[in-house]
């Protein structure tokens, strides 16, 4: 077994490979965010949780599906306030619209070549 350099770090005995992957793994659970219910989001916006759920129907807040369940991160509450999440996706939808004609003309130029 190779000689491995130990040293304390926040009260704890660690060589470099543990040091590395005690940063990873505290920098990972510092940079998650917190996740809510849209039970909790109507509490916090003051909101009726039918709200919530009709503002996460059109995209005024994006939510993740997990299960049976929607869970919303704190990031998407702040973004709903500046208006971020409502104009992203109203120009995904355009995009959408727009798809057909894009590939229509992708086709003509692929037939010009």
């Amino acid at each position: 077994m190779k000689n491995r350099k130990l040293f304390y770090f926040e009260n704890l005995l660690l060589d470099i490979d543990c040091f590395l992957w005690y940063k990873i793994v505290m920098f990972s659970i510092k940079t998650i965010s917190k996740l809510y219910s849209p039970e909790q989001v109507a509490e916090i916006l003051q909101l009726s949780t039918n709200t919530v759920y009709s503002l996460i129907k059109r995209g005024e807040i994006v939510a993740k599906k997990i299960g049976k369940v929607y869970r919303i991160s704190a990031n998407t509450i702040f973004f709903t306030f500046s208006g971020l999440d409502a104009d992203l996706f109203q120009k995904q939808q355009e995009d959408f619209n727009n798809l057909s004609l894009i590939e229509k003309e992708l086709i003509q130029a692929r037939q010009d070549l």
